[in-house]
């Protein structure tokens, strides 16, 4: 079946790559110099188990002459509401096995309580409708859903103590939003690592970052900025991002100073609501 017969889809697509590839007498290491990817991702785009970006399927398109074909069709990046830039770090996530994220400002979305993230994206610009929240609410909410199996994936969260200190929609929210964290450290769900404001300058002040590893597939880096975000994949750049969160980690509180912390800032905002 020809990529033109099923659209959206990640094995037509990755079939038609090999196909145009090998008609073009090339091996997948010659496509990953001429196309500017790596081998691995070309393989893995072959196998239907990665998703290409535009400008991957730009350089494809290029190289082997397939006039915007690989532009034309790249695989729908999955259901439901969500931002197109992370729709696939959302795929990744269901799948790992091991999760470390970073969250500079906000609680990353996979911890977020309904309250909470529903002020986060009463925030965001240009304003939505309600109809549009709800359906990014949903989305949002159904990322915890991998939490419900207590092993499988490890999550270890890495937060700056101004993600603490924001109060996003006020102190009732902020005292709920803390405490959720604070449980799901306790239990030993997650793994909970605060950056004081007292470390100053950090490896990963510049923003989001979320590492993923995998059973059966090499792991990825994911870094978010303003109205952006991009998976990575090339293992050299993959390193480096996973040991810029190792530095920074180093200078985190440990798991149980950091839930002392927590639940002592959630205390803060109890009172404030009692004022």
């Amino acid at each position: 079946m020809a990529i033109e017969d099923n659209p959206g889809s990640r094995t037509s697509y990755g079939d038609e790559l090999r196909r145009r590839r090998e008609a073009a007498g090339l091996t997948q290491e010659e496509l990953s110099v001429r196309a500017v990817m790596s081998r691995t991702h070309i393989a893995h785009i072959e196998g239907g188990r990665r998703r290409p970006s535009l400008e991957d399927a730009r350089r494809l398109d290029a190289v082997l002459n397939a006039g915007g074909v690989f532009e034309r069709f790249l695989p729908t990046q999955g259901e439901g509401a969500v931002a197109e830039h992370f729709a696939e770090a959302l795929r990744l996530e269901e799948q790992a096995t091991t999760i470390k994220v970073y969250g500079p400002k906000l609680v990353p979305g996979i911890l977020q309580t309904r309250a909470y993230a529903s002020e986060v994206l009463a925030s965001g610009f240009p304003p939505k409708t309600p109809e549009e929240r709800d359906k990014l609410l949903v989305t949002r909410l159904n990322r915890a859903r991998i939490l419900a199996d207590f092993g499988s994936p490890v999550v270890w969260t890495l937060l700056d103590e101004a993600v603490l200190r924001r109060p996003a929609g006020g102190p009732s929210v902020m005292c709920e939003q803390l405490r959720h964290i604070a449980e799901l450290g306790e239990t030993y769900r997650i793994r909970v690592h605060v950056l004081p404001f007292s470390v100053g300058l950090h490896a990963l002040m510049e923003g989001v970052v979320s590492l993923m590893w995998f059973e059966d597939l090499p792991p990825v880096a994911y870094v978010e900025g303003l109205n952006t975000g991009r998976v990575l994949e090339v293992p050299s750049v993959v390193r480096q991002c996973q040991w810029a969160y190792d530095q920074a980690m180093g200078d985190a509180l440990s798991h149980r100073d950091s839930l002392a912390l927590i639940r002592s800032v959630a205390e803060d905002y109890e009172h404030a609501q009692l004022e």
